[in-house]
């Protein structure tokens, strides 16, 4: 961790030494590995910054008031990140972590159809990083009429951020942008995921409902949620002007109901439920 093998003047000296060279050891590999990868015809000429904030538009239009909306767009937009071949090398050699560089690298690879750095390298369309959702191109591939990674990972953002790092007033009642029930968030963003795909390719709240019914979760293998539980949400969701507020008032945590205590509001003098 302390780079022993670089030559500097001293420990920080080597320690940037040392992740410099190992970044552009690793841009080099990856180059090697992807050679000169095929972009799919659909991403000629696409402004993937404004893409990743219209994919995200509708749930923040429907999750935050007029006040903040554009605030919170504006986020998304530096936070969506797409792995392309003309961006790779500016990303890696961008990265504070190496861990993080492996992963990205791998993203990539995978997105490239070539060999992965090692058997232990994740197969992923995309994963997050505090604030930065790194998408590869597979996103454009995949064919599931109810997935939207995009919108997935930016739901998530919603509550690992806080308001003030967004650049919004904090209170002591609201730090994050949004409060969700720790136990839900998986719930939430998959419901997000479905809610939006179903919200584009409706009309009509008719259309939403017809959709919603064929929805029956993603099945994913995950101990954190339930497709049963995501499709009953949606389909509620779907029966809803706003079904983004239903998918949030649903994750949101429970508050505890608060005790009053007054010795002539009980005959044996103990608090009761208010």
């Amino acid at each position: 961790m302390l780079f022993p093998a670089w030559s500097g003047v001293n420990t920080v000296d080597r320690l940037n030494r040392g992740h410099r060279e190992l970044l552009a050891a690793l841009v080099a590999e990856v180059k090697r590995r992807a050679g000169e990868p095929v972009v799919p015809p659909c991403l000629r000429g696409l402004d993937l910054v404004g893409f990743g904030r219209k994919k995200a538009e509708p749930m923040v239009r429907g999750l935050f008031p007029h006040s903040e909306q554009d605030v919170v767009l504006d986020l998304v937009g530096r936070s969506v990140v797409f792995v392309t071949p003309k961006s790779i090398r500016s990303i890696l050699l961008g990265c504070e972590r190496l861990d993080t560089a492996w992963t990205v690298a791998n993203l990539y690879l995978g997105s490239a159809k070539a060999e992965l750095l090692g058997k232990s390298a994740p197969e992923l369309v995309g994963f997050s990083e505090e604030l930065t959702c790194f998408v590869s191109l597979e996103y454009f591939r995949d064919e599931d009429p109810f997935a939207d990674f995009v919108v997935h990972e930016v739901a998530h953002i919603f509550h690992n951020c806080k308001r003030r790092t967004a650049g919004l007033p904090e209170t002591r009642t609201r730090e994050w942008l949004l409060d969700l029930d720790f136990r839900k968030r998986e719930t939430f963003a998959y419901a997000c995921e479905a809610y939006s795909r179903i919200v584009q390719r409706s009309r009509t709240p008719a259309d939403r409902r017809a959709l919603a019914q064929n929805f029956h979760g993603f099945g994913v293998d995950d101990n954190r949620v339930s497709s049963t539980e995501i499709a009953d949400l949606v389909r509620a969701a779907c029966m809803r002007r706003n079904g983004w507020k239903v998918i949030l008032g649903y994750c949101a945590p429970k508050r505890p109901r608060r005790l009053t205590w007054a010795p002539w509001a009980s005959k044996s003098g103990q608090p009761e439920s208010a």
